[in-house]
């Protein structure tokens, strides 16, 4: 593995990744190593929700839901008060 150095880093922006990291559970370098690893991984590469849900439950089936009719006309919202 590559080791990196990072000189003439501005005392706020260690701090702030000091409270990320505690934040996350992690060490600095660890926080570091996931915020570079977020920033070249490709758009392609990550993964929606709903694509990681379908792959999770998509098995399942779905739930076919009836759907009573309306007894009343939609109206518009009153927004004079």
């Amino acid at each position: 593995m590559a080791a990196v150095s990072i000189r003439n880093l501005d005392d706020d922006v260690k701090e702030r990744l000091r409270m990320r990291a505690a934040a996350h559970g992690r060490s600095m370098e660890s926080e570091i190593r996931a915020i570079l690893v977020d920033a070249v991984t490709e758009s392609d590469e990550r993964r929606g929700m709903l694509v990681t849900l379908m792959d999770r439950f998509g098995d399942l089936g779905g739930v076919d839901l009836e759907v009573p009719t309306r007894s009343t006309l939609p109206r518009a919202a009153d927004l004079s008060a």
